[in-house]
């Protein structure tokens, strides 16, 4: 056996709890995989470091390129991202090798004495640093026949849950996979179903990337990818890109398997975009054969796409949040 095969593999991760939290499962089941040992080497990113809004940032890439910049130095041989975070362009120098079986993609929210949305009072402060959740909390509290006020919040989950135990918000929306890989679950108030709620393109899987030119740790990871995922994944992220949107546009989107007992026999894409207050929204879906390809999973995206962009979703796409 030559040095190399034992040589520990180095995991490149953000330095947040969540973070060290999904690398570290990832890095246990390469280990099984692999045999071989699994280092994490902490990088920090810009989004880790700034004090501004996602939205004024940039959004897109903003936890992804310190980690990448690695990858391509050699400095380490894969990393682990919230697929939420990645840009939609893969670059070319860089392999997504696997994106494991997704978590829970649903938003969820944690509020003061227990309360769910629809028991929150008129005026009720809600934290979330998202655009596409600011417009879809206010819109379905105008549903209600209540106004809300969100308020944008940047930090990690302890610091948000923080503001609702301090009682500087009443409530703060957070991703319900965070929240599970991270073992607090338990203070959640309410899970928000996708019907009230779209998540983040993405939201609740994970990205695995390698370089281009390391072929066999690719193989080896790819092990880890789920094809149902990755076709959900594919068909949203798709969708994103068609409408050119960055991650500060208010996009929601979530490909769900219908399934016939035990055999998955379709895929459902839903979509949605609006204006941060919630007063305009185009929310449309489609439902399909599961793509058998990336081609076909991104042509999903594309059509839904061009259906929200006819029903007057690119007047929308320019609104920034703050």
């Amino acid at each position: 056996m030559n040095d190399t095969s034992m040589r520990p593999l180095r995991l490149g991760t953000r330095r947040s709890k969540l973070a060290m939290a999904q690398s570290g499962q990832v890095a246990e089941a390469v280990r099984q995989l692999t045999g071989r040992p699994v280092e994490l080497v902490e990088i920090t990113t810009y989004g880790d470091v700034s004090r501004e809004s996602l939205a004024q940032i940039g959004g897109t890439g903003v936890f992804v390129s310190a980690l990448r910049d690695a990858l391509l130095a050699g400095e380490i041989d894969f990393a682990v991202h919230s697929l939420k975070d990645l840009p939609t362009a893969q670059p070319d120098e860089l392999a997504l090798a696997a994106i494991p079986p997704r978590e829970d993609p649903r938003d969820v929210l944690i509020a003061r004495d227990g309360l769910t949305f629809q028991e929150l009072p008129a005026g009720a402060r809600i934290g979330t640093g998202s655009p596409r959740r600011m417009a879809q909390l206010n819109a379905w509290a105008r549903e209600l026949g209540k106004e809300i006020e969100t308020v944008p919040i940047r930090g990690n989950i302890d610091t948000r849950i923080g503001f609702v135990a301090k009682g500087e918000l009443d409530a703060v929306v957070l991703a319900a996979a965070g929240l599970s890989r991270i073992g607090r679950s338990a203070e959640v108030t309410q899970f928000l179903e996708t019907d009230a709620v779209l998540p983040a393109p993405g939201q609740g899987a994970l990205a695995i990337e390698c370089a281009m030119t390391n072929a066999p740790l690719a193989a080896t990871l790819a092990e880890l990818d789920d094809p149902y995922t990755r076709a959900a994944v594919t068909a949203e992220r798709s969708l994103l890109a068609a409408l050119e949107a960055g991650c500060s546009a208010p996009v929601g989107a979530l490909a769900d398997l219908l399934a016939d007992g035990q055999i998955v026999t379709e895929m459902r894409l839903r979509g949605v975009v609006g204006t941060t207050d919630g007063k305009t929204l185009v929310q449309l879906s489609t439902t399909g054969p599961v793509p058998s390809s990336s081609e076909e999973a991104v042509a999903m995206g594309r059509e839904l796409a061009a259906a929200m962009l006819d029903k007057g979703a690119a007047g929308l796409m320019g609104e920034r949040a703050l």
